[in-house]
């Protein structure tokens, strides 16, 4: 007789990575990457301590952009204040 394992019960939950949730670690990670490679060109090109302030700006606004974004949930939720009437020839009219 085979052995019987437990089922782990959280399989459809999202993934969570030090606070950000599914999509938004992967948009956490561009960021952080944009962030780098923005402050190494700006160092390289530019200026260091002009560099330094991108490399943080980039990954600190771009952490901020994506919590306040996670805020509203994992799908985009559009609501429309229109009343959609679709009729036979499946054209869309909005009143």
């Amino acid at each position: 007789m085979p052995p019987k394992y437990a089922v782990y019960k959280g399989l459809q939950k999202p993934l969570i990575f030090k606070g950000f949730k599914g999509k938004f670690i992967y948009w956490g990670i561009g960021f952080l990457l944009a962030g780098l490679v923005l402050g190494a060109l700006t160092m390289s090109l530019i200026n260091m301590w002009l560099g330094a302030i991108v490399l943080v700006g980039c990954i600190v606004g771009g952490l901020l952009f994506t919590a306040s974004k996670q805020k509203s949930g994992l799908h985009v939720k559009t609501r429309s204040k229109h009343i959609l009437i679709l009729n036979h020839y499946g054209r869309k009219n909005f009143i």
